[in-house]
């Protein structure tokens, strides 16, 4: 059996980036454990420090269950380089939609993300049998398109 695993994100804000990324993936914001109201209530009974308590959501999950657990944590430091590691939405449909209709669905997914608080960079691959859009979520990590 596969290891279960869950993606981590370094960030300053994670109740702005786990809202920006629920909305973008269709996740929705992971509830607290039986008994408790929030994280931070679960966290506090367990004996986490208030410093540490950031008082906002932070993770989010699969609604089916099927992806990976996500979770945003709060770090001092600032993004400083290029991600080593992206998500790519898929919105377009895959190779066996028309291009011109993969494109479409991709424009109105970029535009529907940057309303989210993401912004595009530029076109990737256009011209070819691959439509695609660099973005950037509200803390400036790498995303596509597609």
């Amino acid at each position: 059996m596969a290891p279960r695993f869950q993606l981590t994100f370094d960030c300053a804000d994670p109740d702005r980036q786990a809202h920006f990324w629920a909305e973008a993936l269709g996740y929705t914001i992971e509830d607290p454990p039986a008994g408790f109201e929030t994280w931070d209530a679960y966290w506090r009974s367990v004996g986490v420090p208030e410093e540490e308590l950031d008082g906002g959501d932070d993770s989010i999950v699969d609604p089916d269950g099927a992806g990976p657990r996500i979770w945003f944590q709060k770090v001092p430091e600032g993004k400083v380089v290029k991600n080593r590691i992206h998500f790519d939405v898929n919105a377009g449909g895959g190779r066996s939609v028309p291009l011109a209709t993969r494109k479409e669905r991709v424009e109105a997914e970029v535009t529907r993300l940057v309303a989210l608080g993401a912004t595009r960079r530029h076109t990737l691959g256009s011209g070819l049998d691959h439509y695609a859009v660099a973005m950037v979520d509200p803390e400036g990590n790498e995303f596509d398109v597609h």
